[in-house]
């Protein structure tokens, strides 16, 4: 029971901050539909928010990422690499990622070069086959564990064309060697293109990359050629393809499905459009709305003109032309496209985007006479299938409901899953995107396996990881292991302390535990305000005090995690004789364990704690060199936006006063990293 409470915590914790991802993210595409610059400078940071995503043209992604223009010195002592690769290559970056040396920034552009010419000619969906090899292995979620990745080789051999391997995305972020596993099987992949297949996983996507630490890490490890090297890799990742069937009767999907998963349509979408999922829903259905009510005459509401006469500069948004009749369907279709493509030009001067991406139509907004005759799908139903089958999560329950938890995808239900299965005469579906503890779990009557490959994901000791083996019967058949000698040692006697638990009272809590609470409190301190409204509404006397029971009700209403608070009580408050909480005192003990700085208003430093991922994702997007440093003006219009968004009141002396604290070196500009750990908002790396 201890174990599955800790593991609760641990994952409630990941969750919520997905969540909070897709939702400022959701905030990102509101402004980019409805925000109006009052000047150029808001214009200016409004476009930087979404300028990084863009996408070169084939001729400028070539010359920006120009590897054959970077020089090798003589005094590189790492791997070197020739294409086309061979296996000794891919040996020798093994055993150089061992000895923790680094492929020099030209081989890693040519061979993401190669890989996106590679990735550019395979379909939606991978076909495997068990004829060609013994047997297909299957792997799940590595997120930069590289020690695993060497443990998965070590226990299972290196792919050749009698090894065959699929990796089911997430391959980046948490851990601290995502390059060099994309490395690796990216190599693997060019060697043997017919035995290693990827999948793209929702980590593949250079938005939640900003949040998750795999934009820090490349920038940190090539500080001159990090920003090409994301860019090709951002261009990589949307060429990854989506799923991989197995002997046509299993489908390798890295998240899960939902009731409108359509496989036909998964293999004809061109994927590449799709850069971050998370920015896929460019057009609303809103927009086709607005159209056919203009079509069918009705009005629509005027411009505001207050935004041309502050920001005279801007250009004015165009009014479409009549509509001629549907009865002559050739001008109608000559209508929507000029209209259409007058209003992207003008969302596109207004955030001063460039022309480098060229939006790409949707069957929505375009009608022609061979359109009307054939399938006809919209962007927004294009980028739902794509967000269900990275994001989504098996659910017990029958039917298919919005995945509230991640914010994200949908949870789906063992009838969903079985009409799926009917409808494509597929045996069962392998997927992965969760942690789980024995590092795999049946579920929907063992038609959904969750396989999931990073050990000690959580804390050292949380959990194992796990691959599974394919052969032509395909029954499945588990490998599992932790990455190192320590961690099993540590879960032993967890185990065994576990056990002696249920005869004493005194159970040290071990170190997984520890870890859970501590990171549990820091979110209950990062809700101080919000917990003492809740424990006021049951405290009508303002005594200060509130019944346990009541607090944990009151915790559950603020946090909202679904954890059994009545359970972990014992751990995060100290027991009173007449069953009553000082709720002031343990909040101010919460704030004790996390303040490092007294000078710094308490109520201030909270704001930060709670919403410190946001305010780094918005700090990175700013930060459009990845130096880690932005200017006292961009600061200050981080800290305006951010406020914005999470209803935040902060008056702009609040802010000065801010930027002035944290100015150490007093050079004018704000170095995010020191900014994090003064707050002790980062964790010190051990």
């Amino acid at each position: 029971m201890r174990r599955r409470c800790t593991w609760r915590i641990f994952q409630s914790i990941e969750y919520a901050c997905e969540q909070d991802q897709i939702k400022l993210h959701n905030f990102f595409s509101y402004l980019m539909d409805n925000f109006t610059p009052s000047s150029s400078k808001e214009r200016d940071f409004i476009s930087r928010m979404f300028i990084s995503g863009e996408s070169f043209k084939e001729a400028e992604l070539e010359k920006y990422c120009d590897y054959e223009s970077l020089e090798v010195p003589d005094s590189y002592t790492g791997p070197r690499l020739s294409f086309p690769l061979l296996p000794d290559h891919a040996t020798a970056l093994l055993e150089a990622f061992k000895q923790k040396q680094q492929l020099h920034a030209r081989y890693v552009l040519n061979l993401l070069h190669e890989t996106r010419k590679h990735l550019k000619q395979l379909p939606n969906i991978s076909h495997v086959s068990t004829c060609y090899s013994e047997e297909v292995t299957v792997c799940g979620d590595l997120h930069g564990q590289l020690d695993d990745l060497f443990l998965i080789f070590y226990k299972n051999g290196l792919p050749s064309p009698s090894k065959s391997y699929v990796f089911n995305g997430d391959f980046v972020d948490r851990g601290k060697q995502s390059l060099e596993i994309l490395i690796i099987l990216f190599t693997f992949l060019l060697i043997y293109p017919k035995e290693v297949h990827l999948n793209r996983g929702n980590h593949e996507d250079h938005m939640v990359n900003l949040r998750y630490g795999f934009t820090k890490e490349v920038m940190q490890k090539y500080k001159l050629h990090g920003k090409k090297i994301l860019k090709m890799i951002q261009n990589v990742f949307c060429w990854l393809p989506l799923a991989t069937l197995i002997d046509q009767k299993v489908l390798v999907i890295h998240g899960g499905i939902s009731d409108t998963t359509d496989l036909d349509m998964l293999e004809k979408i061109q994927r590449n459009k799709f850069i971050s999922v998370l920015r896929g829903k460019k057009r609303k259905e809103s927009n086709r709305n607005v159209e056919i009510k203009e079509i069918n005459g009705e009005s629509q509401a005027e411009p505001d003109s207050a935004g041309n006469e502050t920001m005279p500069s801007l250009p004015s948004q165009p009014r479409p032309a009549k509509a001629p009749s549907m009865a002559n369907r050739v001008e109608f279709s000559r209508w929507v496209r000029q209209t259409v493509q007058e209003q992207i030009e003008w969302c596109r001067k207004l955030v001063d985007i460039s022309d480098s991406e060229e939006e790409e139509l949707t069957c929505s907004s375009l009608v022609s006479l061979t359109d009307l005759d054939g399938p006809c799908w919209t962007r927004q139903e294009e980028w739902k299938q794509i967000l269900d089958i990275l994001w989504s999560d098996p659910m017990p329950q029958e039917g298919c409901r919005e995945n509230t938890v991640r914010g994200g995808g949908c949870y789906f239900g063992p009838d969903v899953t079985g009409k799926i299965l009917e409808k494509y005469n597929l045996q069962f579906l392998i997927r992965s995107h969760e942690c789980k503890h024995e590092g795999y779990e049946f579920c929907h009557n063992r038609k959904v396996l969750t396989i999931f490959s990073a050990s000690n994901y959580y804390e050292i000791g949380s959990n194992r990881g796990a691959y599974v083996k394919l052969g032509p019967d395909l029954v499945p058949h588990f490998v599992q292991y932790q990455a190192n000698k320590t961690a099993h040692t540590l879960t032993m006697t967890q185990r065994q302390g576990f056990y002696a638990s249920l005869f004493s009272a005194c159970f040290r809590i071990s170190r997984v535990e520890e870890s859970a609470f501590r990171a549990l409190r820091e979110k209950l301190f990062a809700h101080t305000s919000a917990l003492i409204s809740a424990f006021k509404v049951y405290d009508k006397d303002n005594t200060g005090r509130i019944t346990l029971s009541n607090w944990a009700t009151a915790v559950e209403s603020v946090l909202r995690l679904g954890l059994p608070w009545r359970m972990l009580r014992p751990q995060l408050v100290r027991s009173t004789a007449d069953g009553m909480l000082e709720y002031k005192s343990w909040l101010d003990d919460l704030a004790m364990e996390q303040r490092s700085q007294e000078h710094i208003q308490s109520s201030l430093l909270e704001v930060i704690y709670r919403n410190r991922s946001n305010l780094e994702t918005i700090f990175r997007i700013i930060d459009r060199d990845h130096s880690g440093l932005i200017s006292f003006e961009e600061f200050h219009q981080t800290w305006k936006l951010f406020s914005s968004h999470m209803n935040i009141e902060l008056t702009d002396d609040g802010i000065n006063d801010l930027v002035r604290s944290i100015d150490f070196n007093k050079d004018g500009n704000i170095d995010f990293n020191e900014f994090l750990e003064a707050f002790r908002l980062v964790k010190q790396s051990q």
